[in-house]
C-alpha cells in the first residue's frame, strides 16, 4: 500500500487554483483503496508570513472545510494540524543538524527573497526542513506535488539519506514526487498564476453577490459585443473550461468565434457554473465554519492518528542519536 501525504498551507483561504490544482487530485488519489493518504494543514509554515493568531486559526478552520466540502474521507485516513503534533518541530531540528548551508542557501524558496535579507526570517530559510520532516515523519511514499517543489523532495531526498547512512540502515523512508505534468495554472483574474500573493484570486464560498463581483473583475480585451472572440486568449473562458461540462464549453466555444456573445455574458455564464457546479461543497463548507466543534472533534481524532505513527518514528530518531536507551 502507497502512503501518500500532502499539506496546505494556513496562509488564506483556499482559493480556485488550490481546490483544482491541489484538493481536487489529492482527494482523487485518497479513493483509490491501494492508497493511504496523510493530509495535513501546514498550520507552522504559515508562521514565516502570517504572524496574527485569529487570522491563522480562521484559515486553519477553512481549509479544513474545504477539504471535507470536496469529500476527503478522514475517517479512512488521516487528517489534522501541523502544530498539533509537536514531533515536526523536534524532527525539524535534527534534521537542521544534518543539512549543509548551502542546500538550504540555493533553495528557490530563499533566493526567491534573498535580495531583501532583513525581510527573510530563519523560518523561512529553514522552511524546507521542517518540509522534510513533514514528510519523513510518516515514511510516506508518493508526494504529490507542483515542478515548483520538486527541489524541495530532492532535498528531502537528501537530508534523509544522511541520517540513514548515520544509522547504518534506513530508519526514514526516501519519498518520490507524484508531479502530474497535465495539470495547467489556473488563471487568476488578471491572467497571471491564481495566487494569493498577486491578489488576483477567486474564492468560490464567498456569499453569492460577493461572488459575483469578483467574477466580474476577470480581465478581458476591448472586443465589442457583436465582434467574434478568440476563446483560448481569454481568462473567463479558460476558467469556464476547467469547471464547465464539455457540452456548454463548446457552445461557449461558439458563441466566442460567432460573435453577438459578450464578455458579460461570459462571465455571468461562469458565476451560474460556479454556484451550480461548487453548489454541494459550498453547503457543506458552510456547515463547518458555522459547527466549529464539529471540526475541532475531526481535528482532534486525526491528530491522535497522526501522533501515534509519529511518535513511532521519532522514538528510532532519538535512538540512533542517543536521546533514549
Amino acid at each position: 500500500m502507497a502512503r501518500i501525504l500532502t499539506g496546505i498551507q494556513s496562509s488564506g483561504r483556499p482559493h480556485l487554483g488550490n481546490i483544482l490544482g491541489a484538493i481536487k487530485p489529492a482527494i482523487e488519489l485518497s479513493k483509490n483503496p491501494g492508497n493511504e493518504s496523510f493530509f495535513f494543514i501546514a498550520d507552522l509554515h504559515s508562521l514565516t508570513t502570517l504572524k496574527s493568531g485569529p487570522e491563522r486559526g480562521e484559515y486553519v478552520r477553512a481549509i479544513a472545510a474545504t477539504w471535507l466540502a470536496f469529500g476527503f474521507d478522514y475517517k479512512k485516513n488521516v487528517f489534522w494540524r501541523q502544530s498539533r503534533v509537536q514531533e515536526h518541530t523536534e524532527l525539524a531540528w535534527y534534521l537542521n543538524c544534518f543539512t549543509p548551508f548551502p542546500m538550504l542557501a540555493n533553495a528557490t524558496s530563499f533566493k526567491d527573497k534573498s535580495e531583501k535579507l532583513a525581510d527573510v526570517n530563519a523560518g523561512l530559510f529553514t522552511y524546507p526542513v521542517l518540509q522534510a520532516a513533514d514528510i519523513l515523519l510518516y515514511n510516506a511514499n508518493i508526494i504529490p506535488v507542483g515542478k515548483d517543489q520538486k527541489q524541495h523532495l530532492e532535498m528531502t531526498k537528501d537530508i534523509a539519506n544522511r541520517f540513514n547512512i548515520l544509522a547504518g540502515e534506513e530508519i526514514l523512508v526516501l519519498p518520490e514526487p507524484q508531479i502530474d505534468e497535465r495539470i495547467m495554472t489556473i488563471p487568476g483574474l488578471d491572467g497571471q498564476k491564481m495566487s494569493k500573493s498577486y491578489h488576483n484570486y477567486i474564492d468560490i464560498f464567498l456569499p453569492e453577490n460577493e461572488l459575483k463581483k469578483i467574477t466580474k473583475k476577470i480581465l478581458s480585451d476591448s472586443k465589442q459585443l457583436e465582434e467574434p472572440k478568440d476563446p483560448d486568449l481569454d481568462i473567463t473562458f479558460q476558467l469556464y473550461s476547467l469547471v464547465a461540462s464539455e457540452a456548454d464549453v463548446q457552445t461557449m466555444r461558439q458563441n466566442y468565434l460567432n460573435g453577438g456573445y459578450g464578455y458579460g455574458h461570459a462571465k455571468q455564464a461562469l458565476f451560474e457554473c460556479f454556484m451550480e457546479v461548487f453548489a454541494e461543497p459550498r453547503r457543506v463548507f458552510n456547515y463547518y465554519m458555522e459547527n466549529t466543534a464539529e471540526l475541532e472533534g475531526i481535528l482532534v481524532e486525526g491528530e491522535a492518528k497522526a501522533r501515534e505513527i509519529a511518535q513511532e518514528t521519532i522514538g528510532k530518531v532519538r535512538k540512533v542519536l542517543g536521546f533514549s536507551s
